[in-house]
């Protein structure tokens, strides 16, 4: 796993809904109970990357495999729900290519419920 860190002055995590970790360039928002203008968890399913913003502080973390990167995707829910802070879901933004990627690779049960698909007794 790569890591980095950076530190930004005045930022908030809509500098990063809208920019670095948007949809559009392949991230999805990881909400938490503790989602605030001062932090946001995204992660990209096709690069492996996730990036963590907490008050300026910016953590990078990139997989060097699937493997490496849905184990890192599964410890840091377990971690947050052995805080008390569960992780609500991982929220692909309506993006059918996300939803897809995250399904693929067997993180169907990190998703928020509109991503899933529906079991087969759920259609009408």
């Amino acid at each position: 796993m790569k890591r980095e860190h950076d530190f930004i002055h005045n930022g908030n995590r809509y500098d990063f809904d809208w920019g670095e970790c948007s949809a559009s360039k392949g991230f999805a928002q990881v909400d938490t109970t503790q989602d605030a203008s001062y932090f946001g968890i995204w992660t990209n399913p096709f690069d492996f990357i996730t990036v963590s913003y907490t008050e300026g502080d910016i953590y990078r973390n990139t997989a060097e495999s699937a493997e490496e990167y849905i184990a890192f995707l599964r410890e840091m829910h377990s971690d947050y729900e052995k805080m008390g802070q569960p992780i609500i879901g991982i929220d692909p933004m309506l993006n059918d290519d996300l939803c897809q990627r995250f399904i693929a690779l067997g993180l169907t049960d990190l998703l928020h419920e509109s991503c899933r698909p529906k079991e087969a007794s759920d259609e009408v």
